[in-house]
């Protein structure tokens, strides 16, 4: 069986998350495993010599019975959804968000991350923040960013935006077996600009490899990569966008803030990050 985490803040972004990361269990039979993380504050030991231990206890005991509440909440989202039957395991951890993320990923071997964001600085430096504060640069599977503005609907078609290059196939391929699960089509983006090095024959070697598969390729030629990326997600009904982070420099040059304001506010919807091999 699939595994989902799912770090969650219990914020209304991550409750909206979690209906989308519920219905994405039942597509692809997973589990969710919850990842709560809180940091305890620093204080100076000099200025509490003998309650320093029980400061820390007590963060952590309050910490623990707030998990503890909320989680009946969200077993009562999945009820109401009749996604009960889905299995919910739990994880509650003292320290930094991608640090306990990333060995999270790595101790339950999950198969995707999927979580919410609340305003346009979170999704900014939820794709292209340092190091130490990306998401995608902590983790290497799928990750699912679900802005708050986006409120879950069946997924009918799934966008995926490529450059033609021979590692697309393999992530092309997941999407194609998790979009027949849905019955959704796949319509498939390259953005041809001025300074394009993909030729025609590459261009058409790889669609004629995938001519048997429910994908619509799109190619249009724009030197204003974002705004076409939108228009895609508008005019071509996208419910889902894929994209692969390629190389880091051009996936920041996308991902800036005036595009999570629009992606976020004007055209809100999910954004399923593929990781090269």
């Amino acid at each position: 069986m699939k595994k989902i985490l799912f770090p969650t803040d219990f914020s209304d972004a991550a409750t909206n998350a979690f209906i989308h990361a519920l219905e994405f269990a039942k597509v692809v039979k997973a589990e969710l495993i919850l990842l709560h993380t809180f940091e305890i504050p620093v204080y100076d030991s000099q200025f509490f010599p003998e309650n320093y231990a029980s400061i820390y206890s007590s963060i952590e005991l309050a910490k623990f019975e707030m998990f503890k509440d909320e989680i009946p909440k969200l077993r009562t989202i999945a009820a109401e959804r009749k996604l009960d039957d889905i299995v919910i395991k739990h994880r509650l951890m003292d320290g930094d968000l991608i640090y306990n993320l990333k060995n999270a990923v790595e101790e339950d071997k999950a198969d995707f991350v999927i979580m919410g964001t609340n305003s346009v600085s979170d999704w900014t430096k939820f794709f292209t923040g340092s190091n130490t504060e990306s998401v995608i640069s902590g983790v290497e599977v799928p990750v699912l960013c679900v802005p708050i503005e986006a409120k879950y609907k069946k997924v009918k078609t799934i966008g995926f935006t490529t450059r033609y290059r021979e590692k697309d196939k393999k992530e092309l391929r997941k999407i194609l077996k998790i979009a027949k699960k849905t019955d959704a089509k796949v319509k498939s983006l390259y953005v041809k600009t001025s300074n394009s090095d993909v030729t025609d024959e590459a261009r058409k070697e790889f669609e004629r490899e995938f001519a048997a598969e429910n994908v619509e390729f799109l190619v249009l030629p724009s030197d204003d990569v974002k705004e076409t990326i939108l228009d895609f997600v508008l005019f071509k009904d996208i419910d889902i966008l894929t994209t692969i982070t390629h190389k880091r420099s051009f996936f920041e040059s996308i991902f800036d803030s005036s595009f999570s304001k629009k992606i976020t506010k004007e055209v809100p919807i999910p954004i399923l990050v593929m990781h090269e091999d």
